[in-house]
């Protein structure tokens, strides 16, 4: 017997049978042979952090611009850290941590440079001038199914792409729990990280934090969420948190809604970014050497997933050299 047929069998018979098992997967886009040594979800897995929208994470903005600072947060780090949060809680509830590991490692690479910052100027200029949006989860589904591998795609397997498209809020709940795991994971991740570097950065003291919320949450937020979500949705067909956990959860963004993430101070230098990203992505748009060779109909998604595939180092470097003016130096 195959080392993948043992694992796929040790699944079947330890996981939950709420557990998304990867011998029941709806498979992927092209099929390909199986792996004999990995299941698809651990393929999958290897496939992202080996690719290199994953790589480029470490130079994107989590929610500090360009940080002196080695400590701060990145958009890698916080990938990392939903990670660890999906597979803490898939492995508590028995179900399946090599797709919640997947889906959280993945869920991000569609982020443009600066952070929401930079997706909002993005789908600012596409929904004027184009009639279109941007939004960061279907970036991050395009790069997986399109842009990776020199545009063949990593072909992942459907449950991975499910969670990955529906990750945020504002998406329907992902097709399994493994993915609805990863959405909440990603919450908690950046709640608990974003009151950190707050503090860290000055912004914030403890004293700041709103008692009432903190009053259920106490003083390790991640511990009280990891756990309220674990002891509600043990052995259930759904993953909840406690109702007064959540409402704290929701009380405690909307605190660092109005005192960070649109803190004057905090973002200061994000008022530079617009104007950045526009100029950027009119020059390259325009710009017929970057263009050549690309159908008309395909250049405007040609210029949107090349500023989108942007870290802030290289906008930065790319914005100096077009736009700012160097030193003349005489010849010679």
């Amino acid at each position: 017997m195959l080392i993948r047929e043992e694992l796929e069998g040790r699944e079947k018979q330890f996981l939950s049978p709420f557990a998304a098992l990867s011998a029941n997967s709806r498979g992927r886009k092209k099929k390909e042979e199986e792996s004999p040594y990995r299941t698809g979800y651990q393929r999958d897995r290897d496939r992202i952090i080996h690719c290199k929208s994953f790589r480029r994470l470490k130079h994107k903005t989590q929610v500090f611009i360009s940080p002196v600072e080695d400590h701060y947060r990145t958009r890698l780090t916080h990938t990392l850290e939903v990670s660890q949060i999906a597979r803490t809680i898939a492995r508590a509830l028995f179900l399946n941590e090599d797709l919640a590991e997947a889906i959280a490692l993945a869920h991000d690479l569609g982020h443009t440079p600066f952070g929401h910052a930079g997706e909002y100027v993005l789908d600012e200029i596409l929904s004027t001038n184009y009639g279109r949006n941007f939004l960061h989860n279907e970036q991050s589904v395009r790069v997986v199914e399109h842009l990776e591998r020199e545009g063949e795609g990593l072909n992942l397997s459907w449950e991975v792409i499910d969670g990955i498209r529906n990750h945020t809020p504002d998406d329907p709940q992902p097709a399994t729990l493994e993915g609805q795991i990863v959405r909440l994971a990603d919450r908690f991740a950046y709640l608990r990280h974003d009151i950190e570097d707050s503090i860290s950065a000055g912004v914030l003291t403890k004293d700041h934090l709103p008692n009432k919320h903190m009053a259920v949450l106490g003083n390790n937020i991640l511990n009280r969420l990891v756990g309220s979500l674990i002891e509600t949705s043990r052995n259930q067909n759904y993953i909840r948190l406690e109702p007064e956990v959540e409402k704290a959860m929701d009380g405690l963004y909307d605190f660092m809604y109005k005192n960070v993430y649109t803190n004057p101070v905090a973002k200061a230098e994000e008022a530079k970014v617009p104007e950045m990203i526009r100029l950027l992505f009119r020059h390259y748009h325009y710009d017929e050497s970057f263009q050549n060779g690309i159908k008309p109909q395909d250049q405007l998604q040609h210029t949107i997933d090349f500023i989108a595939g942007m870290t802030d180092r290289y906008a930065i470097n790319k914005f100096t050299t077009l736009f700012v003016p160097g030193e003349w130096r005489t010849a010679g």
